[in-house]
């Protein structure tokens, strides 16, 4: 039986120097060329993609947490925590030549407050520098800091256990299809999330009802005229009955409206950039079955 396909996103985090730019290199081999050809189409920074006949990791930066001082330090940090909380899963880098100190007790304080939602694996770096028993040391000292979904020693200079790295962030994320078809940063996947985000905040609650009959196109997706700060979407959602486009719409729209603004704030984060969300409910009777439909729905 064929695994299934994995897809989702990962970040690094640690102390500056923990090894985090390194190991995603290793990860990622030579294929860290991936730059998108137009600047800012989402806010946080894709270091690379792990591309793997079962999975596509993708690795994103964040802006280094700290204790803030400022409230730009406040935002820097708020936008760490949110990035940590849209990521599958979160590799928090301690070395294995230095002592675990106050700085990765404050991250792994920090840590903590998603690891319900987001598995947090311990990842011990640069193995290479020291002996056997002291990476078996930092390995119980990491233990002790925090509850880790696992814990894995690496080396990004020599190759130890890379591929094991690997395999444990993929575990970790969710069944889906590639996000970057070939690995390349194009605006056509963009808008494949986005239909995504949408469909998935149409599910929320009525999963049960319609666990499979809606599908969504995205029509259209531009910047506003004369605004660089405004992404208009246009969004198709389909069901396959009338029955099914009430229970969408719920009582006066209300429905609606609520997975609209679900949508759109996940949009939002997505993009990096603010989005005006125009959802309409079509009727497409029986398109799970019509190979035409399906065809234009993209599947």
């Amino acid at each position: 039986m064929a695994q299934p396909h994995r897809s989702g996103f990962a970040c690094f985090v640690g102390r500056p120097n923990a090894g985090k730019s390194t190991l995603t290199n290793a990860l990622v081999g030579s294929k860290v060329a991936i730059t998108s050809s137009k600047p800012q189409t989402t806010r946080h920074a894709i270091r690379g993609i792990v591309h793997r006949d079962d999975a596509q990791l993708v690795i994103i930066d964040t802006p280094g947490l700290h204790r803030p001082r400022t409230l730009l330090g406040e935002r820097l940090n708020d936008i760490v925590h949110e990035t940590w909380s849209e990521v599958d899963v979160v590799g928090f880098c301690v070395p294995a030549d230095e002592k675990v100190g106050p700085g990765d007790r404050f991250i792994a304080a920090e840590l903590k407050k998603i690891a319900r939602r987001t598995p947090v694996i311990g990842v011990v770096t640069k193995t290479d520098l020291v002996k056997p028993e002291q990476v078996a040391e930092q390995l119980l000292a990491l233990q002790d800091v925090m509850e880790f979904a696992d814990l894995v020693p690496v080396s990004a200079v020599d190759g130890f256990q890379v591929r094991t790295v690997a395999d444990l962030l993929v575990a970790r994320l969710p069944e889906g299809p590639q996000l970057y078809p070939g690995g390349e940063l194009t605006d056509e996947p963009e808008q494949t999330l986005v239909a995504e985000l949408i469909r998935e905040a149409a599910l929320e609650g009525v999963r049960d009802e319609l666990p499979h009959s809606i599908a969504v196109t995205v029509e259209e997706m531009l910047p506003r005229e004369g605004r660089d700060d405004l992404v208009d979407v246009h969004a198709l959602l389909y069901v396959e009955r009338p029955s099914q486009k009430g229970i969408i719409l719920g009582h006066k729209g209300e429905r609606l409206r609520e997975v609209g603004a679900t949508a759109r704030r996940h949009i939002e984060s997505l993009l990096g950039s603010k989005v005006y969300l125009d959802l309409h409910v079509k009727v497409a009777k029986d398109w799970q079955r019509d190979p035409k439909q399906l065809r234009r729905l993209g599947f």
